[in-house]
């Protein structure tokens, strides 16, 4: 049986790009324009405030992990009020070298790794929906040891970088969102698999596409009677199951065309079609273009 988490973040296809190294000293304050893509951060030592466009404000600190998967406009600073200095994260993400806010020289208050990468998926705006706006979790030695990892990996230029930090990335990104409480999460992926009845339902979705699902079928396998299930999964996971299923039917369906690997019939088989007009006609009305020329379209 297949696991929801790992297959969204294999799905994205997550590719590291940047990292670099941030400190803060005396009175300091940056802000920071919506970035839209996934980005990171991990407190090597000290304690700063960090406020995220929609959310209150948090307190880091030495060993506090945060991800954002759709990187909104955020400040982060030192305590003391100050006027924030404006940053175009399009712009500084090209800078290289380190950065020290505020007071120059000298022992800084706070050090941190921040970084930002990629997703290579043409359904990432689904797959982000899915995932909670902000993670902060705080003192869980595996993410700091994988931060660790990524930050000397990208500094370097061995052999084989490239696959290492992708490698390394999606192990991150699955350890930051199983360590952030699921039941606490806003309506998605996260909070659907914490609550017992519908990962239930959703293990069997994603370990089984090919079966021809019904409502009745999953809310049986989610021990729920049938409008139970439909409304428990739809105010959950913020969308109804069966549009979930063929959301994730069709993201699956691109990443095979995609690879071209198989043809198109075969596509249809692994993801649940009788045939591969039908599974045409669906592809078409869901993407825009029948699955032939969006194989050939890479």
């Amino acid at each position: 049986m297949n696991d929801p988490l790992s297959e969204v973040i294999t799905l994205l296809r997550p590719r590291a790009v940047f990292s670099r190294r941030y400190s803060g000293a005396g009175r300091w304050g940056v802000r920071y324009s919506a970035f839209g893509e996934p980005s990171f951060c991990a407190v090597l030592e000290g304690s700063c405030r960090l406020t995220v466009d929609g959310h209150i404000p948090l307190t880091l600190e030495s060993g506090d992990f945060v991800l954002l998967p759709a990187t909104p406009g955020f400040s982060m600073s030192g305590f003391e009020p100050v006027r924030l200095e404006r940053f175009d994260p399009n712009v500084t993400s090209k800078v290289l070298g380190d950065v020290r806010h505020g007071t120059r020289g000298g022992r800084p208050d706070v050090r941190w790794l921040g970084g930002w990468f990629a997703f290579d998926s043409p359904d990432t705006a689904l797959l982000v929906s899915l995932l909670p706006s902000l993670v902060h979790v705080r003192g869980v030695e595996r993410l700091s040891t994988l931060v660790r990892l990524v930050g000397e990996e990208a500094s370097d230029r061995r052999p084989g970088r490239d696959l290492v930090l992708t490698r390394l990335v999606e192990v991150l990104l699955i350890e930051a969102l199983r360590a952030a409480p699921g039941e606490d999460a806003p309506p998605g992926l996260l909070r659907g698999l914490a609550d017992p009845h519908l990962a239930s339902a959703m293990r069997q979705m994603h370990g089984q596409l090919a079966r021809s699902w019904t409502v009745a079928h999953l809310a049986k396998t989610a021990g729920l009677s049938r409008s139970a299930f439909f409304e428990r999964f739809t105010r959950t996971v913020a969308m109804p199951p069966m549009e979930y299923l063929l959301a994730w039917r069709m993201a699956v369906a691109k990443d095979l065309l995609r690879r071209q690997e198989l043809g198109v019939a075969e596509v249809a088989e692994r993801v649940g079609y009788g045939s591969a007009s039908n599974f045409s006609t669906a592809f078409r009305r869901h993407v825009g273009r029948p699955p032939g020329r969006y194989a050939r379209e890479g």
